[in-house]
């Protein structure tokens, strides 16, 4: 009797509700915060702390050695009145537009080679890689000295054939110099464009080409109507990323130029620290680091909206 009055006991007794903590540990959303935190805690320390830093200094006068004090938009007011500062505006455009349009067509085009069956495919891709291996700064120093006005092995070459009588100062020419780190931009770039790209062109089913080549679809059809529209998503990202690669570049430029001649080839990015650390004005570097946020925030977006677009085109979701 006495074990039946206990069991009947203990059937009464409620079941304890889990805690809070408890139901949380068990949650899949909050077991992946957990996960999410360390990535988290990484980009609000190396990258929302210092823009945040950046954009404040930009609005102070601020010193190496010397912490500055607020004055408002007082250093974008001077650099809206500044010609250097438009110049290096209107060379990073020229500088990234240019550059980014020829790493795609020569990227693109590289791609679709080494998507076909080719005699040594394999060699080939190593050799495309070989530019983005180099590290930037001692490949902008091999392109300083193809370039330079004394040791030019173009100019020798030329002066060999007989066709110049004296060595081009390619690096001292307004012109020649844009040229010269456009085309060293291109010959680092290059590589990105065409891997992933053709990691792209690897996903397309040849079942596709077979169909339509079946149909009588001309090379140019086939791209049109299959490969480019089935590569346009990872075109929006790769440009996008070559965009703001291209945009940003300072080892390539400064281990070259410095700017020069006369800030011909002076990016934002360059002018920034030539200002901010050999300048000494922390506040006015910031102001033009500063500058370039809408620019870049405008590339991101266009490619957004165009991948929208798209998906909305095609009565796909947008999530």
């Amino acid at each position: 009797m006495a074990n039946i009055a206990f069991d009947q006991a203990s059937a009464k007794r409620p079941i304890p509700m889990p805690s809070a903590w408890q139901r949380l540990k068990v949650n899949r959303n909050w077991l992946a915060l957990w996960f999410m935190l360390p990535a988290m805690a990484f980009l609000i320390l190396f990258l929302a702390y210092p823009l945040g830093l950046g954009i404040w200094i930009s609005f102070t006068d601020a010193k190496i050695g010397r912490a500055g004090v607020f004055i408002g938009i007082e250093n974008y007011e001077w650099l809206w009145g500044d010609t250097i500062f438009w110049l290096s505006v209107f060379n990073t455009l020229l500088y990234t537009i240019v550059a980014s349009a020829i790493k795609f067509a020569v990227g693109l085009y590289l791609a679709l080679l080494l998507n076909e069956n080719i005699p040594f495919k394999a060699m080939l891709r190593a050799l495309v890689l070989i530019p983005f291996i180099v590290p930037t700064v001692l490949s902008a120093l091999a392109f300083w000295w193809i370039f330079d006005a004394q040791f030019s092995i173009i100019s020798w070459s030329l002066k060999q054939m007989g066709l110049i009588t004296e060595n081009v100062n390619f690096l001292g020419d307004v012109y020649w110099a844009r040229f010269c780190v456009i085309f060293a931009n291109i010959w680092r770039g290059v590589p990105f464009v065409a891997i992933t790209l053709l990691a792209g062109l690897q996903t397309v089913s040849p079942s596709l080409y077979e169909a339509a080549t079946i149909d009588g679809a001309t090379p140019w059809q086939r791209f049109r109507f299959i490969t480019y529209p089935l590569l346009t998503p990872i075109i929006a990202v790769v440009m996008t990323f070559s965009v703001l690669f291209t945009f940003t570049d300072f080892q390539l430029i400064w281990a070259m130029t410095r700017g020069g001649p006369v800030n011909a080839t002076h990016l934002m990015a360059t002018l920034s620290y030539q200002r901010a650390i050999i300048g000494g004005s922390l506040g006015e570097g910031a102001a033009i680091s500063s500058a370039m946020i809408p620019f870049l925030l405008a590339a991101i977006m266009i490619s957004w909206f165009g991948l929208q677009r798209r998906k909305w085109q095609q009565g796909e979701s947008n999530d």
